[in-house]
């Protein structure tokens, strides 16, 4: 069942998947990462260090955005749920981005709720607090051989790295025109 997509996003938390360590730096499942790294250099977001994750804030036209990158590796990416839940931040003010192997490389698109689809990143977030949450899904394709997964996940991409940085270009605009709707 889908739940229906608010009307009006009120987004206050942006989560990037990925995993932590220069070795999965530059990997197809740390695009997540690579937007709000690009997010928080595009409005001069300061990263810190907490327990778990890597968290800054951005002011994106007036509002004050929170910028989470788990250190958990993939897996365990839920754990940092917790601290938006102290913060009074609720499931639907949050946008997770991250890869998805059902799309074309780097075609965008945003959505509300749904399942995990066999993200394990995703499966954590649901865990912890449900799936009514947006979720930006960044293309990286499938490999032919559904076998080839977990490699194809963590190695780099093939494609010329100005082509995923306008993919990641084209991420950043499809999240700041969510957040302006609000």
């Amino acid at each position: 069942m889908n739940t229906p997509q608010p009307t009006n996003p009120d987004i206050k938390a942006i989560i990037g998947l990925g995993n932590p360590g220069k070795q999965y730096e530059l990997t197809r499942h740390n695009i997540g990462f690579r937007v709000v790294d690009q997010l928080a250099r595009d409005y001069h977001g300061t990263w810190q260090s907490k327990p778990n994750m890597d968290i800054a804030s951005i002011n994106l036209d007036g509002k004050k955005i929170i910028l989470i990158k788990p250190q958990t590796f993939m897996n365990s990416s839920g754990k940092v749920i917790s601290e938006l839940t102290k913060q009074g931040i609720k499931p639907e003010h949050i946008l997770v981005v991250h890869d998805e192997l059902e799309m074309p490389f780097a075609k965008i698109a945003i959505r509300f709720g749904g399942s995990a689809r066999g993200h394990n990143g995703l499966k954590s977030i649901i865990q912890a607090c449900g799936p009514d949450f947006f979720r930006l899904r960044w293309g990286i394709a499938r490999p032919e051989d559904k076998a080839h997964v977990p490699d194809y996940v963590l190695k780099p991409f093939m494609q010329n790295e100005s082509e995923i940085e306008r993919g990641i270009q084209q991420a950043i605009t499809a999240l700041v025109l969510l957040i302006n709707k609000s």
